[in-house]
């Protein structure tokens, strides 16, 4: 999936503060980060995040971490003035949309206050550019099979709306301000670091976490339903790239393969690792489920030079991979020795 493409220019060394650092996402980029030379501070307050996703990076002296919420606005501008930035990478927030939907108020306040502040303090610091992670739940239910940035947005849940609030409003500092603003939509995201008993984990996550047991999966409906599943490593390098490159137009970016796979390509894809598996028990469709969904990768490709590498096949078989790696450390490990090895070791 690699392209030939030219790559536009990106700065070398830069200072990035990273919000959400210890989480699925945020550990992944900041391994990227680091491992491309930059600087990187790293904040979670650890509510979802896990220390041991940053376990590559003990002890790299271009990493440091910081235990801290990111509404605590004096001590993140604390941070913000020690460290300044060139950039704010901001992946914290709620990820929950049934408890966006349950908690508005903690929705309104970690998926829009929290990017406030940081849009706040990044034009008082004199920081260059705010990366925000956004979602293709900004789109809602649209009829429309391939989804592009001019689409239509018509969140239908809160968790969407909070999103593109947080869209419009890192749009609105852009317009005023020396501020340049990248929101990167992403689609379906998976791969390693995903927490399975998450109530918000993709199915990819789940189906690995049954398969690997030896557990059939549910499938809702005929499971010819698609998604544009992309993986965390092209998602992570995705947030490396609108970090770092060197000229860039603020505005909106769908962070996509461009592919659609069905749920029960994903389920013979799982098969073919685990042939013994039990067969996938089917159930009635769920009410509202969005059937098509895939994106249109053309901005980010053009304004990034973003293009996703990893292909379905090879991102579930390194999850699996590092999946085993981790039942293996876990179940033959000396107790002792269990603080020491990194879980993700296979992670790179």
């Amino acid at each position: 999936m690699k392209s030939n493409s030219p790559q536009p220019e990106t700065r070398n060394g830069a200072r990035i503060l990273l919000t959400g650092a210890a989480g699925f996402i945020g550990s992944h980029t900041a391994e990227q980060l680091v491992m491309n030379g930059h600087q990187v501070i790293g904040l979670d307050n650890l509510s979802t995040g896990h220390l041991s996703n940053l376990n590559n990076l003990r002890g790299n002296q271009n990493f440091e971490f910081i235990e801290a919420n990111v509404l605590d606005e004096y001590r993140f501008n604390r941070v913000m003035k020690q460290f300044q930035p060139h950039t704010i990478i901001h992946l914290a927030g709620l990820v929950s949309v049934v408890q966006a939907q349950q908690e508005p108020a903690i929705n309104f306040s970690l998926n829009v206050q929290a990017t406030d502040l940081i849009a706040r303090s990044a034009v008082a610091n004199g920081t260059r550019r705010v990366v925000f992670s956004s979602s293709a739940a900004v789109y809602g239910d649209l009829e429309e099979y391939m989804i592009h940035e001019d689409s239509p947005t018509r969140p239908i849940g809160l968790y969407g709306a909070a999103k593109l609030a947080s869209e419009n409003l890192l749009l609105g500092y852009a317009r005023s301000y020396p501020l340049e603003v990248v929101c990167l939509r992403y689609f379906n995201v998976y791969g390693d670091r995903q927490d399975p008993k998450n109530p918000y984990s993709g199915v990819i996550s789940i189906f690995s976490d049954r398969f690997s047991a030896g557990k059939p999966v549910k499938v809702f409906g005929d499971g010819e339903q698609t998604r544009d599943f992309v993986s965390v490593r092209d998602v992570a390098r995705a947030n490396r790239l609108a970090a770092t490159v060197n000229e860039i137009q603020s505005g909106s970016r769908n962070i996509c393969t461009g592919q659609s796979r069905s749920i029960n390509d994903v389920v013979q894809i799982f098969q073919s690792i685990y042939p013994e598996a039990p067969n996938p028990d089917y159930a009635e469709s769920r009410a509202g489920e969005i059937l098509h969904s895939c994106g249109n990768g053309g901005y980010a490709a053009m304004m990034l030079g973003f293009e996703p590498y990893v292909s379905m096949e090879d991102g579930l078989s390194d999850l699996v991979a590092v999946q085993n790696l981790a039942n293996y450390s876990a179940n033959f490990v000396s107790p002792a020795r269990r603080s020491t090895v990194p879980k993700e070791a296979a992670a790179q």
